[in-house]
């Protein structure tokens, strides 16, 4: 006579199937996608944000330069009299003198590329003039935005 056990019941008898079924994992797939569509938005505004220091940073440096220039000559100059790129250091804007004298000069960064989706800060403007330092930015080449927005483009 055959005596009853517990692990030969076991044995005969069929093994639980290991692993994620086709609904747990649409179930994981659907949440990960939901979580990213609210994330994304947020992460993208950071970078936007990121490459317009890449502008500032760009700005600033031609800031030094015209006032280099200066030093030496008796007004400010463009952009190849001063030795500056027409590009940010990432690319992302291009750089110009928008207008240079004796005793002012206007430096403009304008997106480009996938940063033209900074709909509110496509144009970082820098407007110097004797002793008085302007930042202004913009949508577009007017740089009119109001003050609170023009202190968010230029993270201030």
């Amino acid at each position: 006579m055959q005596r009853f056990t517990p692990s030969r019941c076991r044995r005969g008898g069929r093994r639980a199937s290991r692993g994620f079924t086709l609904i747990e994992t649409l179930i994981a797939v659907g949440i990960a996608g939901v979580l990213s569509s609210i994330a994304y938005p947020s992460l993208e505004s950071q970078v936007l944000r990121a490459r317009r220091s890449d502008a500032m940073v760009s700005l600033m440096n031609a800031q030094l330069a015209q006032e280099r220039h200066r030093a030496n000559h008796r007004s400010y100059g463009d952009l190849a009299a001063i030795g500056v790129r027409p590009t940010s250091l990432s690319g992302h804007y291009t750089i110009e003198v928008a207008a240079s004298a004796t005793d002012a000069y206007e430096l403009v960064a304008t997106a480009t590329g996938r940063q033209a989706r900074d709909a509110g800060c496509q144009t970082l403007r820098l407007a110097v003039a004797g002793a008085s330092v302007v930042y202004a930015s913009g949508p577009d080449a007017a740089a009119s935005n109001a003050a609170t927005l023009n202190r968010k483009c230029w993270n201030q």
